[in-house]
């Protein structure tokens, strides 16, 4: 069984990817860095990638990819992150 993503493994994944608050109240990983979201519900499974800022609003994550698409998902219906480093890090991404 999965477990859900909770607001701690959110904060901290977040914290790992260096995120500021932006003008439109997303935040946004530092440059350089990208967020990668592992979804799975009724069976089903998503992995959102190039994430390059979220805004969680309650219950929900506003997910803005690096190509302007934006994904609305349950936060409960997460259960892992990764966050890929910048190029010149010489570390490859992992789950937080």
């Amino acid at each position: 069984m999965l477990r859900a993503m909770t607001e701690d493994h959110l904060t901290a994944l977040l914290t790992t990817a260096e995120a500021k608050k932006d003008d439109k109240g997303f935040l946004k990983a530092a440059d350089g860095r990208y967020i990668s979201l592992h979804v799975a519900s009724s069976g089903a499974s998503l992995t959102v990638s190039k994430i390059e800022a979220v805004k969680p609003d309650r219950h929900l994550i506003h997910a803005r990819t690096s190509r302007g698409e934006i994904f609305v998902l349950a936060l409960e219906d997460i259960f892992a992150g990764s966050v890929e480093q910048p190029p010149n890090s010489g570390r490859k991404a992992g789950f937080v």
